[in-house]
């Protein structure tokens, strides 16, 4: 009996200090991290069903120097359409809607409707044009409300991209339109049927839609950027622009209590979470990735949006879950997210890659400035500023440092940018390599 004890004590103080040095690890490449200005925020991880590491870094409002809390409150950007994704199968589960329903049931006037389904708008896969690639329609002013009349007719000025169910592209418009098919089929209000149906059954006290008008002490500034000498604030944008599909704040813990929930099964019934998360086109369910990790299954999603970035990977066989929560517009969350789930599954990582690189003279640097364009009809335009190349697309100039001659990393992104030469030595083509997709642009100008 004596040995027995001491073999369970031995047991759990190796588990001990084993769950230390997890968090010793976390901790390192957090600050690390942190310290190259390329991540402010707070993170938790959990496993088996328990929290395992819980921290802030950086500064809730820079200006007055307050340090993050883990209480701390933040827009969650395109988090929001696994929640969008889950009132929409509880309504189906009530009977009021059904993922198969065509678009045309509750938008008889929409070009295509009647070919157009639920389920595709879930997916991404409906081939209704992505809004925010618009860069015009993304510098007009972000603080104005806008109205379900005004953001549909915006919608539908635009072409189908493909037939719908044919292919898969990211349509952050499919998701606007799922929020106002909610509060029609619910006959309320899409925030009123979120809250009812999802916060407050797993009393997420701290999760919201209208960020900007927030009065909370924890409420956390968003910024473009931040850097070691300033932090330049995010433009104020309404909620009803990102509506459905990116304008829901929350807080660690609360994404914890939403883990939980779909644990459990406490929203939805075994049959429609099997739904979410089987993948269609590019792995997509309905508002997660689908994909495999270390030989698990994961589920996976990220978020941006002006001030805020965001990432949740969730491994249900283990109860395990990390959720990455920052107060800038970093390139870095992704990479962050999984280093963190690597620790948890002894798993290599690496630690974040400083911006020094080397000194390109002018006239070698000149040699790739020009317009380039996706097969989309995305653009950009890259431009030489100072010692480096700006990528100027959207509504923010990134700025790429040379590490040799062709290649640079991108500032504030995990990202590295490739030019590609023909066989004269004239520049071609740009590549954007990230974690797990590399973009193509061909230079057009």
């Amino acid at each position: 009996m004596k040995r027995l004890l001491v073999i369970i004590v031995l047991q759990f103080v190796s588990l001990l200090l084993f769950a230390q040095d997890e968090q010793q690890k976390m901790d390192k490449i957090l600050s690390a991290y942190n310290q190259q200005n390329k991540f402010a925020g707070v993170v938790l991880v959990a496993k088996g069903g328990n929290i395992i590491f819980e921290k802030g870094y950086g500064y809730r409002n820079v200006a007055a120097k307050i340090p993050h809390d883990v209480n701390d409150i933040f827009v969650i950007a395109s988090l929001t359409k696994q929640i969008t994704a889950a009132a929409v199968m509880k309504l189906q589960e009530e009977g009021k809607l059904s993922v198969q329903d065509k678009l045309s049931k509750y938008y008889p006037d929409y070009p295509n409707a009647n070919r157009i389904t639920i389920e595709e708008l879930l997916t991404h896969t409906s081939g209704i044009y992505n809004f925010t690639n618009d860069t015009v329609l993304l510098r007009q002013d972000p603080t104005q409300h806008v109205t379900e009349a005004k953001a549909v007719g915006i919608l539908k000025a635009y072409p189908l991209d493909f037939e719908p169910g044919t292919k898969f592209n990211y349509s952050n418009s499919g998701y606007i339109l799922l929020g106002y098919i909610i509060a029609k089929a619910a006959k309320k209000p899409y925030e009123q049927v979120v809250r009812e149906k999802i916060f407050q059954p797993l009393e997420m006290t701290h999760s919201g839609f209208d960020f900007t008008n927030l009065n909370n002490p924890y409420k956390s500034t968003g910024y473009v950027s931040i850097s070691k000498n300033s932090a330049v604030p995010a433009p104020i944008i309404d909620s009803t622009i990102g509506f459905s599909t990116s304008s829901i704040y929350s807080t660690v813990e609360d994404l914890y209590k939403w883990e939980k929930g779909i644990a459990t099964d406490k929203i939805l019934n075994p049959e429609s979470w099997k739904k979410v998360f089987t993948p269609h086109f590019n792995k997509y369910g309905y508002g997660w990735i689908i994909d495999t990790a270390y030989g698990k299954l994961l589920m996976e999603h990220s978020g941006i949006t002006s001030g805020f970035t965001s990432d949740i990977i969730r491994f249900p066989q283990d109860e395990a879950v990390v959720i990455v929560l920052d107060n800038s517009t970093s390139g870095f969350i992704e990479g962050i997210a999984k280093d963190l789930a690597a620790i948890v599954y002894h798993q290599p990582y690496t630690l974040p890659e400083d911006i020094k690189g080397v000194t390109l003279i002018t006239a070698v640097l000149q040699q790739y400035v020009g317009k380039y364009q996706d097969s989309n009809g995305v653009s950009g335009v890259i431009r030489v500023e100072g010692d480096h190349l700006v990528n100027v697309s959207g509504t923010e100039d990134i700025e790429l440092y040379p590490q040799k001659d062709g290649f640079f990393l991108a500032k504030g992104y995990d990202a590295k940018v490739e030019f590609v030469k023909d066989s004269s030595g004239k520049v071609i083509e740009q590549i954007i390599h990230r974690p797990n997709l590399e973009l193509h642009y061909k230079k057009v100008e």
